[in-house]
């Protein structure tokens, strides 16, 4: 008996539309990371207050997500990708007037617009990915898609290196103190300049890719007549033990990845002394690592069961990050890259495993996943904290203690199946 395919033909364009959302979103999430570094260099931020950034970006997520998964019980998945595309558009459109007032709070109020829509696209696209083909190979499908987010993040790394990054005036905290309020206003104007040109340019993609979405009949995955209360729903997923646990990692997992990343290029920047231009490099390693796994466990995801992987990988990740915690310069630079691997299989396996046996309430379990994500908004902020206290290499004891709870989740659901019997 031949297996089912990952993608059926009938669905392949459909498909490639929805997941250049993953790629979109990808190319956004890692431009919000650069705008870290180049924040705290261009209004001399603390480590803890450029983590705001992060802060909006992630509990956008939060905000939003059950909002969407609402939008699309009540309409349709391509309603939903819709309406995420263009808060995503508007977002990054009004990072033109924030260059103009040069306000941090604008560029925060901009990204968490920019984020809302990016909830609202991955509440929708990660369940419609999984409906699009059979169940038996539905997390391995998810991977196959999720593959093409880090390429997109990738993208954003590189638009962020040599549009953003490249273009920051040199001048230290101590030169720009030094300056005069005219000259430090038009160092600024002209990064802020450079950190807007991206954000705009990607929205008039993003218009284009909203019209083809529109004018295509897209299929509507699984449709109820009367979807069950909400309350109902509540109550089924409060009772689903996998779900419970698969949140849990979910916020684990997401907080510990946008810690590390954010952080990566002041680590970079430390042990090896060199600018953030130089350290972004490193970020493009990891970015690269983390494609060339993504489609790696994708593979591996057809002779391992989903668990097990989860759990050597999150084991692997708290050895490389404690080596990078207590040897640091350049074996620890390679071992906080080598985590990047690690990370590339988490999202959409527990995505997969946590959705296992919701069938009805599956769109408002997609909705605490994504909400989930808001443990980038909190890990960062503390991750920040510990840092301008200890420094950056002990504040990597954040995204450590994130993976243990990751390696408990993933041999804890180690021989969990695709039923229903088992995910409660």
């Amino acid at each position: 008996m031949n297996k089912p395919k990952i993608v059926p033909s009938q669905l392949l364009i459909p498909f490639i539309l929805v997941t250049s959302m993953f790629f979109m979103w990808g190319l956004a999430n890692n431009m919000t990371d650069i705008l870290v570094a180049s924040f705290k260099r261009i209004m001399s931020l603390t480590d803890l207050v450029s983590t705001l950034i992060q802060f909006s970006f992630y509990g956008a997520y939060f905000c939003l997500a059950l909002p969407a998964a609402l939008l699309i019980r009540k309409f349709e998945y391509k309603s939903g990708i819709l309406v995420g595309l263009g808060m995503f558009i508007l977002g990054a459109l009004l990072f033109y007037p924030a260059s103009l007032t040069m306000e941090y709070s604008h560029f925060l109020a901009a990204l968490f617009i920019l984020a809302g829509g990016l909830s609202v696209l991955e509440t929708t696209a990660n369940p419609y990915i999984l409906a699009m083909g059979d169940e038996s190979n539905q997390i391995q499908r998810l991977n196959f898609a999720q593959s093409f987010n880090p390429i997109g993040s990738m993208t954003g790394i590189l638009l962020g290196k040599f549009f953003i990054l490249s273009q920051l005036d040199t001048a230290s905290e101590a030169d720009r103190a030094a300056m005069s309020a005219e000259e430090l206003e038009a160092v600024q104007a002209g990064e802020l300049t450079a950190v807007m040109g991206p954000y705009v340019g990607v929205a008039f993609v993003l218009l284009i890719i909203w019209v083809m979405i529109a004018v295509r009949k897209m299929p509507k995955g699984t449709v109820h007549d009367s979807p069950p209360a909400l309350s109902e729903s509540f109550r089924r997923l409060a009772k689903n033990k996998n779900y419970r646990l698969g949140v849990g990692a979910q916020f684990f997992a997401v907080g510990a990845q946008i810690a590390t990343w954010s952080f990566l290029i002041r680590y970079v920047m430390k042990q090896i002394g060199c600018t953030e231009d130089v350290a972004s490099n490193y970020y493009v390693a990891s970015l690269a690592l983390f494609i060339a796994c993504r489609f790696l466990f994708t593979w591996l995801l057809s002779k391992f069961k989903a668990g097990h992987l989860l759990g050597a990988s999150a084991i692997v990740a708290v050895i490389s990050i404690a080596i990078a915690v207590t040897i640091q310069g350049m074996v620890g630079v390679i071992a906080l890259v080598i985590v990047s691997g690690c990370m590339s299989l988490m999202f959409p396996t527990i995505f997969g495993i946590a959705t296992v046996g919701t069938e009805d309430d599956h769109k408002i379990a997609s909705s605490g996943l994504i909400m989930a994500i808001v443990g980038g908004a909190v890990m960062t902020p503390l991750q920040g904290a510990l840092s301008d206290h200890y420094g950056v290499e002990l504040s990597y004891l954040v995204p450590l203690a994130c993976f243990c709870y990751v390696v408990f989740y993933g041999f804890s659901r180690g021989n969990l199946h695709q039923s229903t019997d088992e995910a409660a």
